[in-house]
């Protein structure tokens, strides 16, 4: 496996970074590599493998990386948190295994672009313990344009029916699928149609984050082709998202307060 960084990660949804119940945050694992190509990533560096970023160690076996898991277990994390490993599926199935054998009790998190194979999830069934994908768009050609992948919305829904089918059988007091939806400037249509279909389809079986953090990265190749993306979001067009969200009758839900569009909350890579 190829890991681009290690680190307690203090910045996700409350069950999983623990913030407000006295933890410290997740302890993140950042794969290299990502199924897609959004043209906007926040963490291109290593999702598309650009710019020159190399830590000390980047292979990981699943027995080096459990290790790595079990040493911060008592460092006051609230979760574990595998992010964008959908190239590496297997070896994290062997290493929470092995994690688990070596006495791993945190709650496993898997964050995720919502573009994997059912197949791929159904790998991880009965050891994830909290989904965390994005939905991020609604309609295929949102996929195209600007993550480059043909049909994002056929496969996000299949990809996230197939978790809410593992969760159902997890009894647990926190959410144990949040979906994630990162609104974009000039696309709150899309933004209302991602809400209404999880809505519509879960009811309050999971959680919605809604998220107003998108921050412009004009130095990604190929952005400036989308003017639109090259500003943020405005708090009028996150606030006609909550909105809509709350007029359908949306409850479980997490929304972002203030200026949270800042690349001091995006890992140093």
């Amino acid at each position: 496996m190829q890991i681009a960084k290690l680190m307690k990660h203090r910045w996700e949804e409350e069950p999983i970074s623990g913030i407000g119940r006295g933890y410290d945050g997740t302890f993140a694992i950042f794969f290299y590599g990502c199924t897609m190509r959004c043209v906007y990533c926040q963490n291109s560096k290593i999702s598309q493998r650009r710019g020159e970023y190399a830590p000390e160690k980047i292979n990981y076996t699943p027995e080096e990386l459990s290790d790595e898991i079990i040493k911060v277990q008592s460092e006051n994390v609230a979760s574990i948190s595998f992010i964008t490993a959908a190239l590496y599926v297997d070896q994290v199935a062997e290493t929470i295994k092995l994690a688990k054998k070596k006495g791993l009790t945190l709650p496993i998190v898997y964050n995720s672009s919502g573009y994997e194979t059912v197949s791929q999830i159904k790998k991880l069934d009965g050891l994830i313990d909290i989904y965390l994908p994005d939905f991020k768009y609604f309609d295929n050609e949102l996929g195209k344009k600007y993550s480059g992948v043909p049909n994002y919305t056929d496969v996000a829904k299949l990809c996230i029916a197939e978790m809410h089918r593992q969760i159902t059988s997890i009894h647990r007091d926190e959410p144990a699928l949040i979906v994630r939806h990162l609104v974009l400037p000039a696309n709150t249509e899309n933004s209302k149609s991602v809400i209404k279909y999880l809505y519509d389809t879960y009811g309050d079986d999971i959680y919605i984050s809604i998220m107003s953090q998108y921050t412009p990265m004009p130095q990604n190749e190929g952005i400036n082709a989308f003017p639109e993306l090259l500003r943020r979001v405005t708090r009028r067009e996150y606030e006609k998202v909550v909105d809509f969200a709350i007029k359908i009758g949306v409850k479980n839900a997490y929304i972002q307060e203030g200026d949270v569009a800042e690349e001091s909350f995006i890992p140093d890579f």
